[in-house]
């Protein structure tokens, strides 16, 4: 019987993935250069090398031609920064955040590695760290949906626990009036990353940290793309009279009156503030953001995605 990551995967090859089959060629820098990038090491001049690749400085110490030697590497590394924090649960059921970051990343995982590429995935949860290492077949993408649903089990038990349980962060609780430290998931993805790669950061960008710093460091090392996964929940106060709202990532809890017009403008200013900051600092760091609303068909995103990428570099 089919696991439900299998179940999953076949309806988006079907629904998704047979769509963008081809179309993400071109839409990312590749980190092949002519003769390779990774330097391994120096060697004596023989007779017919390439005298281009001489290394004078080597040359003029030992007195004896020297080359510089590169090993080829025409593939690319593919990280996918997941964010698991619990702001991503917002939304409808089923098509929650989260369940659109999970159909996301399986999609994007299936496409890269079917292109030769190595695809690894970082998962972040305050407090909770988990890795893919890279890899490039459809077992490799089944792999990383499973450990999705993973965090996914443990982050609903530790919801219904309370997820306050003292120490408890790496077994699936979470502790109170903690809120997702960007910064430390954009650095946790700087230190896995070593070699040059393309890294697709999933997320909300709902959360707290210097983050606008650490994305710039990660950008000057590697590729980066932003896909902020979004939801109405996440920008819009419905108009229901008094109600509870609770802070996903804290859980602190606040009744308000929904139709209050003086809250309803300041809801949409720091709606607006939020965005505008998110935008700028994204633009600062280099680093292009697309919007990925869970409401909308995953391949006609993607699609735009593409396309956005490529005129951006036309």
């Amino acid at each position: 019987m089919a696991t439900a990551p299998e179940k999953l995967l076949l309806r988006l090859e079907w629904k998704v993935v047979r769509r963008l089959d081809g179309r993400l060629q071109g839409a990312h820098r590749t980190t092949y250069r002519g003769s390779g990038i990774d330097f391994t090491g120096l060697r004596a001049y023989m007779e017919g090398d390439d005298a281009r690749h001489i290394d004078w400085n080597v040359t003029a110490r030992l007195d004896e031609p020297h080359l510089r030697v590169f090993t080829e590497d025409r593939e690319l590394t593919v990280w996918l920064v997941l964010d698991r924090s619990a702001s991503m649960a917002a939304g409808r059921p089923g098509r929650a955040k989260h369940d659109v970051l999970a159909e996301l990343a399986l999609v994007l995982a299936r496409l890269f590695g079917r292109g030769g590429n190595r695809v690894g995935a970082l998962l972040y949860d305050t407090g909770m760290l988990r890795v893919v290492p890279p890899g490039t077949s459809r077992r490799h993408a089944l792999r990383i949906a499973a450990e999705l649903d993973r965090t996914a089990e443990r982050a609903s038990d530790g919801r219904r626990g309370g997820g306050r349980r003292g120490g408890g962060r790496r077994g699936g609780g979470r502790s109170g009036g903690a809120t997702t430290d960007l910064a430390e998931m954009l650095d946790a993805a700087g230190r896995l990353a070593r070699r040059r790669a393309l890294i697709l950061v999933l997320s909300d960008f709902i959360g707290e940290g210097d983050w606008e710093r650490s994305l710039q460091r990660l950008a000057r090392r590697h590729e980066v793309v932003a896909l902020r996964i979004v939801d109405t929940a996440d920008d819009v106060l419905p108009e229901a009279g008094l109600i509870v709202v609770e802070d996903a990532e804290t859980g602190e809890q606040l009744v308000v009156d929904s139709a209050d017009p003086l809250l309803r403008v300041r809801f949409r200013e720091a709606v607006a503030t939020r965005d505008a900051g998110l935008t700028a600092g994204m633009r600062r760091a280099g680093v292009p953001v697309h919007r990925v609303e869970t409401e909308r068909d995953l391949a006609e995103t993607l699609v735009e995605v593409v396309a956005k990428t490529r005129d951006r570099r036309s």
